[in-house]
C-alpha cells in the first residue's frame, strides 16, 4: 500500500512562462531532412524525413570529436599530448589547416581546428592518435554509433569526404546525428571550441573562422558542426541554449548555406518559443517511512535525481506532483533503496516518474536491543 500526498509544484529551477506559444501552427522549413531534439531528455520536438539515410559531409566529425573527448576522459590520450600528422593526414583535401607530414600540434589546437574550420587533416591526425589508424578509428565510430542507437548510420571515414573509397556507403540520418550531437554535448569542454568565432593556431600565424555562422548571429548558440560536399549538400547540426533549455537542430541536404542556417534557426526558434524544462523541487514535502526493527524509527526518502522534464509552456502553469511512499519498510535498509515515487503531472496526466530513495543505510536492531525494548514495554505496561 502507498500513501498519497498531493502537492502543487512549480519548479524553482526554471522561470515558467504562462504565455501559450505558437507551436500549434504547422512548421514549414526548406531543409529536405530535419529533426529538433531536446538535449536534456532526448525528446523529439519536430521531424521531417528524420530517418532517411543521407550523406552527412563534415557533420561526421561530431562522432570523431566524441570519440576524442571520450578518449581524453578515459585517460587513453591526454590534453598534454602532441599530435603528429602522418602523410595520410597531411594529404587530406577539402577544409584543412594544411598540415605538413610530421608536423606536430597540441591536442587543443588539433581539436580547435576540427571544431572551428572542420579541418580534415586534423581530424585524421586525431583519429590516428586515438586508434593507430583511420580504419581502426572508423571501426570505433561504427561501434559507438551502435551503442547510441544510431540504427541507420554507417561510417567509412572520419571526415565525411565523399571522394574516398566506399564513400557512397557513408550514410546517416538527421535523427542519428541528433543522438551523437546530444552525446557530444555531455562533454562540457567541447563548447570551448564549438563556440569560437575567430581564433588562430601555430602561434597566431594561421587564422580560423567558424564555419557555423550561428555562433555569431544566433543568441545562445553552443555549436555544433557544419558540413558540405557536392553529394551531401549543405548540412548542419546546430545547438543552442536559453534559460537552461538546450536544443539540437539538424538539417541535411540543403540547397545552399543560407537555407541550412535559416532552417536551423526556424527549428530553434520553434523550440524556444514553445517549450521549457521543469525540474522536480527538492523541497517538495515527502512523508517519512516507518522502519520496522530499524535502529531509527523512520526515514525520509529523497529524490534519486532531479532530472528535468520537458513541457509545453502552456502546460507549465498546470504542473503538479504526486508523492507515493511505502507504508513501512523492514530493516536493514540500504542507501539508495527505493521507497517510493514522485510523479510529475500536467492536468492529471503523468509526464515523468522520479524514484524516491533512502538517503542513508539503516541497520537492523540487534537481538539484544529488541529484547531490551520488549522488556521495557512490559515493565512500563506493568
Amino acid at each position: 500500500m502507498f500513501r498519497k500526498l498531493m502537492a502543487a509544484l512549480l519548479s524553482a529551477a526554471v522561470a515558467v512562462s504562462l504565455v501559450l506559444p505558437a507551436q500549434g501552427a504547422a512548421l514549414e522549413i526548406a531543409a529536405p531532412s530535419a529533426v529538433l531534439m531536446d538535449a536534456a531528455t532526448g525528446t523529439v520536438l519536430y521531424e521531417k524525413n528524420a530517418h532517411e539515410p543521407l550523406a552527412p559531409a563534415s557533420v561526421t566529425k561530431i562522432m570523431t570529436l566524441l570519440l576524442v573527448m571520450e578518449a581524453l576522459d578515459s585517460g587513453h590520450i591526454s590534453w598534454d599530448d602532441t599530435v603528429t600528422a602522418s602523410e595520410a593526414a597531411a594529404a587530406k583535401g577539402g577544409s584543412q589547416v594544411y598540415l605538413e607530414p610530421g608536423e606536430q600540434m597540441s591536442m587543443e589546437e588539433m581539436i580547435k581546428s576540427v571544431a572551428v574550420v572542420s579541418a580534415n587533416d586534423c581530424a585524421t591526425a586525431l583519429a590516428e592518435h586515438v586508434a593507430g589508424s583511420e580504419a581502426a578509428f572508423v571501426e570505433m565510430m561504427n561501434n559507438r554509433a551502435a551503442e547510441l542507437g544510431m540504427a541507420d548510420t554507417h561510417f567509412v571515414n572520419c571526415t565525411g569526404l565523399d571522394d574516398e573509397p566506399n564513400a557512397a556507403e557513408h550514410l546517416t540520418t538527421a535523427y542519428d546525428i541528433a543522438l551523437m550531437s546530444r552525446e557530444l554535448l555531455k562533454h562540457d569542454r567541447i563548447r570551448e571550441f564549438t563556440t569560437i568565432w575567430m581564433d588562430t593556431v601555430r602561434n597566431g600565424e594561421f587564422g580560423l573562422s567558424n564555419t557555423n555562422k550561428l555562433v555569431r548571429f544566433y543568441q545562445g548558440t553552443t555549436g555544433l558542426k557544419t558540413g558540405y560536399t557536392s553529394s551531401a549538400g549543405h548540412c548542419l547540426s546546430a545547438s543552442a541554449e536559453r534559460d537552461g533549455l538546450e536544443l539540437i537542430a539538424v538539417v541535411l541536404h540543403c540547397s545552399s548555406s543560407g537555407e541550412r542556417f535559416q532552417s536551423a534557426k526556424q527549428l530553434l526558434d520553434y523550440g524556444f518559443a514553445g517549450y521549457t524544462l521543469v525540474t522536480p523541487d527538492e523541497t517538495t514535502e515527502i512523508p517519512a517511512v516507518p522502519v520496522v526493527l530499524g535502529e531509527v524509527d523512520a526515514i525520509t526518502p529523497v529524490l534519486s535525481e532531479a532530472s528535468p522534464v520537458l513541457v509545453e509552456k502552456g502546460q507549465a502553469g498546470k504542473i503538479t506532483t504526486r508523492v507515493e511512499v511505502a507504508e513501512q519498510v523492514r530493516a536493514p535498509v540500504e542507501a539508495g533503496q527505493r521507497l517510493g515515487t514522485l510523479t510529475i503531472q500536467s492536468d492529471g496526466s503523468p509526464l515523468a516518474a522520479v524514484p524516491l530513495v533512502a538517503p542513508e543505510a539503516v541497520a537492523r536492531k540487534s537481538w539484544w536491543d529488541v529484547t531490551k525494548e520488549l522488556l521495557g514495554q512490559m515493565a512500563f505496561g506493568a
